[in-house]
């Protein structure tokens, strides 16, 4: 009835072949970490190219003291061009004999924007957050799905937002549109490729101040706004990039073979339901 510890091996991720987008900082920086420490072969994306040799080098000093060591590259790339990214996912299979285990769509964010009245949305503001937070996942997705069809086998995570399930703290239209759109993208596709042994599941951040983004949505929402932000959070403090990492290697894991289309939110209790 009960599996043994040598069946759960796969949970350490010795030798599977994972991609980390939006992998430049923060909350990709910590997921691409966790995956190589337990022995994965990943492959950070992200077009911060300085951010992201800064993701290598710290996970290469990290890997060192690692008894099982997994690997670490990166690749810059514009992750809106479906032309580019299905290159690239060409090429990371071609290097491990055609072998994608794990996707991790996390890219995304307000790309530098803050709350306006919808009146004055610009359509190209609009569409800059749409392309980074839904796009890519679907251009991502699209473009691995043939491997891991092919191999019976895949765990792909959607990295969305306590938005995509409520409402944007900051008031960002496209943003909140955006998780949505994500979240019903991830429930759509574990439907459709579940068959093929693959799981899709996604996993909502609360407030985390990981990157420059949300740095400066922290600042403008002022002194008042920031005290009731944490008052309603349960456990009383903003997230770190650690606490959503964890949620996603568990989907990521054997331990949830049989989860599927479900979402984690990751928000210290901010939203109970």
């Amino acid at each position: 009835m009960f599996q043994s510890v040598n069946s759960l091996q796969s949970t350490v991720f010795s030798d599977k072949v994972v991609i980390v987008t939006g992998a430049s900082h923060g909350i990709g920086r910590a997921i691409c970490w966790e995956f190589a420490i337990r022995g994965a072969h990943v492959h950070a994306l992200d077009i911060l190219e300085t951010e992201l040799k800064e993701t290598q080098t710290t996970i290469e000093h990290a890997l060192l003291e690692t008894t099982h060591p997994g690997t670490i590259r990166t690749h810059c790339i514009d992750l809106t061009n479906s032309h580019a990214i299905n290159q690239l996912v060409q090429s990371i299979a071609a290097t491990h004999n055609n072998q994608l285990d794990i996707l991790i769509n996390n890219a995304g964010g307000v790309v530098g924007q803050v709350h306006q009245p919808i009146e004055q949305v610009s359509d190209q503001e609009w569409q800059k957050v749409m392309n980074i937070n839904l796009d890519a996942a679907f251009y991502m997705t699209r473009s691995v799905a043939p491997y891991m069809k092919k191999q019976h086998y895949g765990r792909i995570v959607n990295i969305s937002s306590g938005a995509g399930r409520s409402s944007s703290l900051t008031g960002i239209q496209a943003y909140t549109s955006a998780k949505a759109g994500q979240i019903g993208f991830t429930r759509q596709m574990a439907r459709e490729l579940g068959p093929y042994g693959i799981t899709v599941n996604n996993v909502a951040p609360g407030f985390v101040l990981s990157n420059p983004s949300s740095i400066k949505q922290w600042e403008n929402m002022g002194d008042a706004s920031q005290k009731a932000l944490l008052e309603a959070i349960s456990v009383k403090r903003l997230g770190n990039p650690e606490d959503i990492a964890y949620p996603v290697l568990f989907f990521a894991s054997d331990f949830a073979k049989y989860v599927s289309g479900q979402i984690i939110s990751a928000d210290g209790g901010l939203q109970l339901f």
